[in-house]
């Protein structure tokens, strides 16, 4: 009776070592876990066309204007076999509303209004229901800007040869317009005809009618618009076409 009291005390006290060994194992990997998601992490980057038409692609907080087209991506790395969960959350000026939410690795947004926005990137494993450490980007949209010119001189010399929006013909223009999401122009003559219209905020009338050179003299410019910031453009203003104006000489030539 001794005997098989001992072996049966002898497995208790297996079982019991059994389980301060397994909730031990269970304490580390508890410990490992979130350290293992820190080094297996999301790494969000941002692409899109800048002002110089040239495409950027940054994992850093940028300043842009509207309308913006932007693909974010979550490149995640170091995650083995897992399989990852993301979560996009976009919000403004550091609210906690979200303006979209979307589970994709990849996606894409256009930013139409001004302001500050939050982009952030949330990821889990799905078999472990682990969460890797969130990141964000920041994307900050100017106000709105546009303002249209008094004269040009449409003469071949690539300068001012296009009546447009002040930075159509000088991309480094202090005054170059910016964050424009709506835009409408009109060109007339002194009798009311319409000469012109375009709708693209880059382009612009150079000084023809259905293909031929208009003469030198006042026209008249009608613009409607909006900025990102909701500031609604409605501009009035005599134009000046000086065709045989030259910026070495200063002068117009009159036909």
């Amino acid at each position: 009776m001794n005997y098989e009291l001992q072996i049966i005390s002898y497995l208790c006290t297996e079982f019991v070592e059994d389980m301060r060994l397994r909730h031990s194992l269970l304490s580390i990997l508890g410990l490992l876990l979130p350290l293992m998601a820190s080094a297996q992490k999301v790494n969000p980057s941002a692409t899109y066309i800048d002002d110089d038409n040239n495409t950027v692609d940054t994992t850093e907080d940028f300043t842009a204007q509207a309308p913006l087209d932007v693909t974010f991506r979550a490149n995640p790395e170091d995650i083995g076999d897992h399989t990852v969960a993301f979560e996009w959350h976009i919000r403004k000026n550091d609210t906690a509303k979200d303006l979209v939410v979307r589970y994709e690795e990849e996606t894409q947004y256009r930013f139409v209004e001004s302001g500050t926005f939050s982009v952030i990137l949330k990821a889990r494993y799905t078999d472990t229901d682990v969460e890797l450490d969130s990141a964000v980007i920041k994307v900050t949209i100017s106000e709105s800007r546009l303002e249209m010119p008094n004269a040009f001189s449409p003469n071949g010399d690539k300068i001012n040869d296009i009546y447009g929006a002040k930075g159509v013909n000088d991309p480094n223009s202090s005054s170059h317009w910016r964050s424009i999401v709506e835009f409408h122009g009109y060109i007339f003559n002194r009798w009311g005809q319409k000469l012109f219209e375009w709708t693209d905020v880059s382009k612009g009338w150079d000084g023809t009618f259905n293909g031929s050179p208009v003469k030198q003299g006042v026209y008249y410019v009608l613009v409607r618009a909006k900025g990102a910031d909701g500031r609604e453009y409605n501009i009035r203003k005599d134009v000046n076409l000086l065709r045989g104006y030259t910026k070495e000489t200063g002068t117009s030539e009159t036909e």
